[in-house]
């Protein structure tokens, strides 16, 4: 077996670092990218592994298990890399004219605004193990990050000393378990198990302990990437039919993977706690990160671009990236912003059993029968675009509407991996809406979901086309 924790990371995993990157930095900082800002008082919120003694009380997992099926060829070896980031906390001092340091909630310098807020720091550990070794027994690579105390002068627009920030890190220990059992195939394939671990003995005080003083000791954002050296990896999405049952046996916990990497190829997987779907890919014409969750970089490059000059300062004396994303914002030159506009990735053909000949295709509705509002769709003092309009549509021949009870069936539409949760269940019809090129959605809440109230109450729906659905008989 061969270990690292600081080496050259395999120039195979590229590619899928690329979209790592955003799955490691998802949420670390968002928009208006302030740390007095409400949303970014919470952080963390993907693939955090929490110290074993604190998590059970507080709902919160202290290990992430990959399961997926392998076709090793000859004498090939398994890669694995694990990344995650690791809590810094950062205080602000002042210096005082006698030469000591006090701490202070800001710090304000002709440039930026320095206040107090938790860092990461990105950490790796790799390994790389033959496939016959993992078939003989588990293999496992424990790694500690020690605690460690740095300082950094801050220096105000005279270059005088004006005081300075204090990064403090806690211990961090965990551990990656690797194991491989071959499957009763009639040729040669293998379960393959990849465990990440907390294993931190840090106990809370008798008090009780918050989730900051848990987060410094917790792998932040963790996920693994692996590797084959000969052979492929079965999707565990979309996998051959013969397959099927193997991976549904299969349990992913706090984590799932995808195919990664090349198109074509089926050599390295990414293992994330956020569902993506095979081969995924950050769009060419993204300028830089932006850190935000589901961002759309056209409009938070364009926020970014109108905050005030105060809040810009606050933003890069938030945090590195942060001041690395307002000064995107502000100097992205206009052909690149028109770039986010849009794209068009490919043009195709709607195929599959079932589907319509091009001859076949449905006339466009008639004039009248597309909803035609009183109030004008860009009119903001009226618009209420979750609002019902209380007419029904015809689903396989069955008028629906607001109270109709309906099954999910996304299909051909489908548009993320979220949809395979969404198969076959059944759902309450909320609304149904009219667009303004006359398409038509309903919006549903799915039976079961311990969020529906929420969402009638914010009108936060999900939507599907009528022939994503199926019509449920009334009794």
């Amino acid at each position: 077996m061969t270990t690292s924790t600081t080496g050259l990371p395999a120039p195979r995993f590229d590619l899928a670092r690329q979209v790592a990157d955003a799955v490691l930095f998802e949420g670390y900082v968002l928009y208006p990218y302030r740390a007095s800002a409400a949303k970014n008082r919470m952080r963390w919120q993907f693939g955090v592994l929490v110290p074993p003694a604190w998590g059970p009380a507080h709902g919160e997992p202290s290990c992430q298990r990959t399961e997926l099926v392998m076709e090793p060829r000859g004498g090939a070896g398994v890669t694995v890399e694990l990344r995650f980031l690791h809590a810094c906390r950062r205080t602000v001092e002042e210096a005082r004219p006698d030469g000591t340091f006090a701490e202070v909630p800001a710090l304000h310098l002709p440039d930026r605004v320095l206040v107090p807020w938790d860092e990461g720091s990105e950490e790796r550990v790799e390994m790389t193990v033959p496939v016959a070794e993992l078939e003989a027994g588990e293999v496992s690579l424990p790694f500690t990050r020690p605690a460690r105390e740095e300082t950094e002068p801050v220096a105000g627009a005279d270059g005088r000393p004006a005081g300075r920030l204090v990064r403090r890190t806690e211990r961090l220990d965990g551990v990656v378990r690797l194991r491989a059992e071959e499957l009763d195939l009639p040729y040669r394939a293998l379960k393959l198990t990849a465990v990440v671990e907390n294993t931190g003995d840090w106990t809370p005080p008798p008090g009780g302990a918050g989730r900051e003083a848990a987060l410094a000791r917790s792998l932040v954002a963790s996920h693994l990437l692996l590797g084959l050296s000969a052979g492929s990896f079965l999707s565990m999405t979309d996998p051959p039919e013969w397959a099927r049952a193997l991976v549904g046996a299969c349990t992913n916990r706090h984590t799932w993977p995808v195919l990664a990497g090349e198109d074509g190829r089926a050599d390295v997987v990414l293992s994330s706690p956020i569902i993506l779907e095979d081969h995924p890919r950050i769009a060419p014409e993204s300028a830089g990160a932006m850190y935000d969750a589901t961002e759309i970089d056209e409009i938070l490059a364009l926020r970014t671009a109108a905050l005030t000059d105060e809040e810009k300062r606050e933003a890069r004396g938030t945090d590195a990236r942060a001041a690395a994303v307002v000064d995107l914002a502000d100097t992205m030159p206009p052909e690149v912003l028109e770039r986010l506009h849009g794209a068009v990735r490919a043009l195709r053909e709607i195929g599959g059993p079932g589907a319509p000949a091009a001859q076949d295709a449905p006339e466009p509705p008639a004039e009248e029968a597309l909803f035609r509002p009183e109030t004008p769709w860009w009119d903001p003092e009226h618009a209420d675009p979750a609002a019902p309009h209380g007419d029904r549509v015809l689903v396989g021949g069955t008028p629906v509407g607001p109270g109709s009870r309906v099954v999910l069936r996304p299909g051909l539409r489908r548009t993320d991996a979220q949809d395979l949760f969404l198969q076959g269940r059944t759902a309450l019809v909320e609304a149904v809406l009219h667009d303004v090129d006359g398409g038509v959605h309903l919006a549903v809440t799915v039976d079961g979901d311990p969020g529906a109230d929420i969402r009638r109450a914010q009108g936060r729906f999900l939507y599907f086309q009528p022939d994503e659905l199926a019509a449920v008989e009334e009794a």
